[in-house]
């Protein structure tokens, strides 16, 4: 209840919202909640101003965070919804389901092929009846017409290629939870990407260490000198950290990061301990800022001081040398530490102080941090994953904007941004959350755009950010581990959650787990959204191509004065045979050249854009002209077989056409046909079927077929060589078009 007194200590977890009032060493891990990568020194004293970010307000311990280190005693202002974890939970009861690209252009497909089919099919009944054909027989062959026109295979096309979309995605460590987000990814034109864990390896590093003045020297095996030797037996003597039963430390990542950096320099931190005895020690505080061990060897007794550079340094009054101390220049070395601060380093400085005997109890504070001598500056950070560089360089090459969104500081931020190269120059703008709630809904829609920083936001805020990126036709992926993440995931058109380091809510909410944590997997991701996509183009093409070729054929014969050249019984074969496993062998495709050096399509693009129905118009009035070719010199040759020709050069020519639109450029012949095992099976299989109508007996009167001679068999297949050959050239025209100085994107696609 609001009112009640908390006791917190290491290990437990916070029950509620409390406003701090005694505390002793208290560390809380607030990532959870806030993003924030290290844990967080609390404190009970008054935060100044009136707007804090949750990250800032060190005086507050929030429900669902955990106590890390120290103990405290807190008085609960809220529980229940009414604390920041309940907000987000309020959060996400918000439901607004947005539909899927894909769904969205499908349900705009249906519409129009329907109207057209329709119309189409009134147009055959009609004129047919007006030219005196047998009514039954027409209005036979007008539902057949429509059964055939319409791509009925298409819904089970779409999943097996989203189902086997998702078995390819979990082969690179993305797990898919809702099956319309494989092919989401591949209209996805913003990245919004969490830093910790996601961009960053999520573990504290020693990037470089300053000693003296000489150069900084990164961590390695060897060490440039004495000064350096002294500064990393300070960091693993004043250092809490223990080994870890399965190897590495354990202990407070900051703490952890100095053991390791000094164990890679050879120095083994249990024989120093036994060499070094710890005789006294005055752990970290958030007032003092600093921790101070006091140890005794050989030499005599050494009290290291380990701190933030501001608490540390103007306690110096030299810095250390191997051979003597020298006067220090505070504002020299202070100045160092804010250079380091501003690439986004969590600097450290250390320092010692040397005594003949023991300083008497009482009053250690005064005595052990006083006079101290500089030894140098640590400088720390969260380090990029060494794949991200490049997967945000090929997010960049695709037309997809990555957007980094953190709980951490902002210098941290633009610095791991700077790196990445999310952003090009040091003084690329950042918004805080602070900032954030001062714009109104207009100002932040024409900011986002261009702001790829976000640092201090609140869960609220990530949602601002994203409905933000909508409203201007974005389609946003939004990256998240933590509970604050999970109403932005929810809102995101896709929400990629952690799977190792994530919270179940953020995975609940999320349309993509990442199961190796990585950025450079969604970007996997997004190339198997593309590829699938693709494909779901290259069946639309194929299929409604078919379907256009047998329409104009059985509507342009009347008009040339012949006889209907189809009946409903050939209609429907070639509908079942082609449209069935040539179409759902296409879910095998490889990707496309270039897939991810091509800019997202647009939200409002139609499936038949960028010429498809153009294509399904031209390749099907020139089946129907093929069809109806054969059909009038066989009846000029007073051939009895011309409807059987005119049956097999539909259903071959549909073969020719899927084998040559596998590739909007690349030629069959590069393609090889082994590239798509399934593919060649299905077209053999729907080949032998076909003759199997035409040459086994017992099929002829139920097909109403006559077995063709040698030479009317070639002439079946010259016809529907020449779809093959046209679709070639077209492929031919379209590579000048999009590669005119001979790129080799128009190689070969990869698997």
């Amino acid at each position: 209840m609001p009112g009640d007194v908390v006791l917190l200590e290491a290990g437990n977890q916070v029950p509620a919202d409390l406003r701090l009032i005694e505390i002793a060493q208290l560390k809380v891990d607030e990532s959870a909640l806030t993003g924030e990568s290290v844990t967080v020194d609390k404190h009970t004293g008054v935060l100044v101003g009136a707007v804090h970010a949750l990250g800032d307000r060190l005086n507050m311990a929030f429900k669902g965070t955990m106590a890390t280190h120290g103990r405290g005693r807190g008085l609960v202002v809220a529980t229940g919804m009414a604390t920041e974890l309940g907000k987000v939970a309020g959060l996400l009861e918000q439901n607004i389901e947005r539909s899927t690209p894909l769904q969205l252009r499908l349900a705009a497909f249906g519409k129009r092929v329907a109207l057209a089919v329709l119309a189409i099919c009134a147009v055959i009944l009609l004129v047919g009846l007006l030219r005196g054909e047998p009514p039954l027989q027409m209005v036979l062959v007008a539902v057949s017409l429509a059964v055939a026109a319409i791509p009925e295979a298409l819904p089970a096309v779409v999943t097996v290629l989203l189902a086997l979309g998702a078995r390819r995605m979990v082969a690179v460590h993305a797990l898919i939870r809702r099956l319309p987000s494989v092919e989401t990814l591949g209209s996805v034109t913003y990245i919004c990407s969490d830093k910790t864990g996601t961009l960053t390896e999520n573990r504290m590093r020693a990037e470089c260490l300053f000693a003296g003045d000489g150069p900084a020297w990164l961590p390695g095996p060897a060490l440039p000198g004495p000064l350096y030797a002294e500064l990393l037996r300070a960091v693993a003597l004043c250092n809490d950290a223990r080994p870890a039963p399965g190897g590495g430390w354990q202990g407070d990542p900051t703490e952890t990061a100095l053991a390791d950096v000094a164990a890679t320099a050879g120095l083994d931190k249990a024989a120093l301990d036994l060499e070094w005895p710890r005789l006294q020690e005055l752990p970290f505080d958030a007032d003092r800022k600093r921790m101070t061990t006091l140890h005794r060897s050989l030499q005599g007794d050494v009290a290291y001081t380990k701190g933030a550079p501001e608490s540390v340094i103007p306690l110096c009054n030299a810095y250390w040398r191997a051979h003597g101390s020298v006067s220090i220049d505070q504002r020299a070395w202070l100045a160092r530490a804010d250079a380091l601060a501003a690439q986004g380093l969590r600097v450290l400085a250390v320092a010692r102080r040397s005594y003949d005997q023991l300083p008497e109890a009482g009053g250690e504070i005064a005595v052990l941090e006083s006079d101290l001598c500089l030894i140098g500056l640590v400088g720390l950070i969260d380090p990029p994953r060494p794949e991200a560089a490049a997967a945000v360089r090929e997010c960049m090459t695709a037309g997809i904007t990555p957007v980094m969104i953190t709980g951490d500081h902002p210098a941290t931020a633009r610095a791991i941004a700077l790196r990445l190269g999310i952003v090009d120059n040091a003084q690329a703008p950042v918004l805080t959350g602070a900032d954030l709630t001062a714009l109104d809904e207009e100002t932040l829609r024409a900011r986002v755009q261009r702001v790829r920083i976000y640092a201090r936001v609140d869960p609220a805020q990530k949602i601002r950010i994203v409905e933000a990126l909508q409203a201007q036709g974005e389609f946003v992926a939004m990256t998240g581990d933590g509970v604050n993440d999970a109403p932005a995931l929810k809102r995101a058109d896709i929400g990629v959650a952690m799977g190792k380091g994530g919270t179940d809510v953020a995975r609940e909410a999320a349309s993509l787990v990442l199961l190796d944590d990585n950025f450079a997997t969604i970007v996997k991701a997004v190339r198997e959204g593309r590829r699938i996509y693709d494909n779901i183009r290259k069946f639309v093409r194929y299929a409604m191509t078919g379907n256009s070729g047998e329409i104009w054929t059985i509507f342009l014969a009347p008009m040339l004065m012949l006889p209907i050249p189809l009946l409903p019984i050939h209609i429907l074969w070639v509908n079942l045979v082609t449209d069935g496993l040539p179409g759902l062998a296409l879910a095998a495709e490889p990707a496309e050249p270039g897939i991810m050096r091509r800019p997202p399509r647009p939200p409002d693009e139609g499936l038949f854009a960028n010429g498809l129905w153009q294509h399904i118009l031209g390749v099907g009035l020139l089946i129907g002209g093929l069809c109806l070719g054969v059909q009038a010199w066989a009846l000029s040759m007073g051939q009895a077989h011309w409807q059987t020709m005119v049956f097999t050069v539909l259903t071959l020519s549909q073969m020719a056409h899927v084998l040559a639109i596998r590739s909007e450029t690349v030629s069959l012949w590069r393609l090889g046909l082994g590239t798509n095992k399934p593919l060649l099976g299905a077209v053999l299989l729907t080949f032998a079927l076909q003759m199997a109508t035409i040459y086994v007996p017992i099929l002829n009167p139920i097909f109403k077929t006559q077995p063709l001679s040698i030479g009317e068999l070639a002439l079946c297949l010259a016809a529907s060589a020449v779809v093959w050959a046209a679709v070639e050239v077209e492929k031919a025209w379209r590579r000048r078009s999009m590669f005119p100085d001979g790129a080799a994107t128009a190689d070969a696609p990869t698997s």
